[in-house]
C-alpha cells in the first residue's frame, strides 16, 4: 500500500481549482464587472490548476520507444 502524502503541487492545484469553483459561481457578478476577463481568468485558473494535478502523476511512460 501507498502511503505517500500528497506533495505542494498537489495542494495548489486543488486551491487554485478551489477558486475557479468560486468565481464560476459568482460568474454573472464577474462578468459583469470583468468582461471577457472573467472567462480568460477563469480559464487560466482551470488550467494551471489541472497542471499542478497532472504534474505530480508520476508512473510509467505508456509510448513506445
Amino acid at each position: 500500500m501507498d502511503n505517500d502524502k500528497p506533495s505542494l503541487n498537489f495542494w495548489l492545484g486543488n486551491a487554485i481549482l478551489a477558486v475557479a469553483l468560486v468565481l464560476v459561481l459568482f460568474m454573472g457578478s464577474a462578468w459583469e464587472m470583468l468582461g471577457k476577463g472573467a472567462i480568460v481568468i477563469w480559464s487560466l485558473l482551470v488550467v494551471a490548476g489541472v497542471y499542478l494535478l497532472m504534474k505530480d502523476q508520476g508512473g510509467p511512460n505508456s509510448t513506445p520507444d
